[in-house]
């Protein structure tokens, strides 16, 4: 099979029929073999039931349904599991994202050897409160990760089969996936404009709070590629440095008070300065940093996944 597109869905029944219409279409007329997969992130209206119809008349569809919502990163993590095709694409189910697209980034993975196209949503028909929010998120986002992406939060992207097989989806890590699969060795990262869209029916399940969590999200997916596997680099190389700090800045005050006696010069008690208690509270906290990485290590070494590594090819 050439082709697997997953959509996740929370009660989106008016769109689904429309959405399968049109991406058959699309990709019929294209000649690319495909399948249409629907994940129910636990949907309360009759969105599941349009999709047990449109697979009881289609081939090309198949379902997956929740009991309850978990929110998009399990939908799509039940997805990646589940595709059989050689390409995956995601989009959401509210029409915004334009099935015309598929072919082109169906033909940029397969022929351009890309390993993840994302798409970009230059022009958005969003609120200003979604719009501005979003621009600094991605703004943050590439200058933590690297990855020169203007859009990370587009639900409209294209993977090699491999690349979806390898990387762990959950929380709100959804929108990090670029991070993820260049964490797992997938380097070549490629962008497309896309089109936008106005929703055609219901309302967005997204709320204000989603960039907190992706802020918080961010920071996770960023420890966890760097310093996952060597903790002690992270939280030992603080401690040390803050641990110095106090030491040095300490051993000041104690070498400028021996000065001073010394002299016979008039000198306060060294606990009376403000910075001997600073110089304290930093060895203190240097010492609980550098026990943090000791104990973190012990957790990583202990952990079943610490010698997974993504091997692409063996020689035999």
């Amino acid at each position: 099979m050439d082709l697997s597109v997953v959509v996740p869905l929370f009660n989106e029944e008016e769109s689904l029929k429309e959405l399968f219409d049109w991406v058959d279409r699309v990709l019929k007329e294209s000649e690319i073999t495909y399948e249409l997969l629907f994940v129910d992130d636990g949907s309360t209206d009759s969105s599941w039931s349009v999709v047990e119809d449109l697979a009881a008349e289609y081939k090309e569809v198949r379902g997956i349904k929740f009991r309850r919502n978990y929110g998009k990163s399990a939908a799509l993590y039940s997805g990646f599991e589940a595709v059989r095709g050689d390409v995956v694409i995601t989009m959401d189910a509210d029409l915004q994202d334009n099935p015309d697209e598929l072919p082109e980034l169906y033909r940029m993975i397969k022929e351009e050897g890309y390993d993840l196209i994302s798409g970009w949503k230059k022009k958005r028909h969003d609120p200003l409160g979604k719009t501005i929010p979003s621009k600094l998120f991605n703004r943050t986002a590439r200058w933590v990760s690297g990855i020169k992406l203007h859009d990370f939060n587009c639900g409209l992207k294209a993977y090699r089969k491999e690349v979806v097989k390898s990387v762990e989806v959950y929380g709100e890590m959804h929108r990090y996936i670029p991070i993820l699969a260049k964490r797992n060795g997938f380097g070549k990262i490629g962008e497309k404009i896309v089109v936008h869209r106005e929703r055609q029916y219901g309302v967005s399940k997204f709320g204000i709070e989603r960039f907190l969590k992706g802020f918080l999200d961010l920071l996770s997916v960023t420890f966890i590629s760097k310093f996952g596997k060597r903790p002690m680099h992270l939280f030992g190389g603080l401690g040390t440095l803050m641990f110095m700090v106090g030491f040095f800045s300490s051993m000041y005050l104690g070498i400028k008070k021996l000065y001073y006696v010394y002299h016979q010069i008039q000198q306060p008690l060294v606990t009376s300065s403000p910075y001997f208690y600073i110089a304290l509270a930093c060895m203190v906290i240097g010492t609980q940093l550098f026990v943090a990485g000791f104990l973190a290590e012990l957790v990583s070494r202990n952990s079943p996944e610490r010698n997974k590594y993504q091997i692409e090819k063996v020689l035999k």
